[in-house]
């Protein structure tokens, strides 16, 4: 894999932040290849526009910001218009059919499911909706493997919360994977 971008963008609050850090740190400390993560949200942290970038590469990575995204992550319609144009030809765009009701045109796979729905309704927490995220990614992006994730998912998240975020990132991981089935 010589570059590969990924952009997780929504609101503030959305432990996006966060996300990218922990797919960052799968990368890294679990697989062993290069990963850098940046991170945006200025004095709008809660509730105005948030996204974290992680570049992941088998070379060095001389410039650590997205500049042509592989995958494009969305959380919110303001996020989601605002990125896709970034995401290049071919890309993949994730987004939160909760939150994205018009879906751009372009040439790219999208991936639409209620991300924050299954949060809350299959997990029971609207916190986690970051981890569901990371679990549709994993499975669709293929970027990372599941195990990486795991393992970087149990090394951050808070004590006494292990069990909820892996149900949370199961989840995520079978929703990538009928949709995968679906065709998208």
């Amino acid at each position: 894999m010589s570059r590969y971008e990924i952009r997780l963008s929504g609101s503030g609050g959305q432990g996006l932040i966060l996300a990218g850090k922990i797919l960052a740190e799968a990368v890294a400390i679990y697989e062993g290849r290069n990963a850098v993560q940046t991170q945006s949200y200025g004095p709008e942290a809660r509730g105005g526009a948030s996204k974290a970038e992680v570049v992941i590469s088998d070379e060095d990575i001389d410039y650590p910001k997205a500049m042509e995204l592989d995958v494009l992550l969305a959380l919110t319609q303001e996020s989601c218009m605002t990125y896709v144009e970034d995401l290049k030809e071919g890309g993949v765009l994730i987004v939160d059919s909760d939150a994205v009701k018009t879906l751009p045109k372009g040439n790219f796979r999208c991936f639409t499911a209620p991300i924050a729905s299954i949060a809350v309704e299959r997990v029971g927490k609207m916190v986690v909706t970051n981890i569901v995220a990371l679990g549709l990614l994993t499975k669709i992006s293929g970027a990372v493997s599941e195990d990486s994730m795991r393992n970087a998912i149990l090394a951050r998240v808070p004590k006494g919360t292990e069990e909820l975020n892996m149900k949370a990132f199961d989840e995520g991981l079978k929703t990538g994977e009928e949709l995968l089935a679906e065709g998208g």
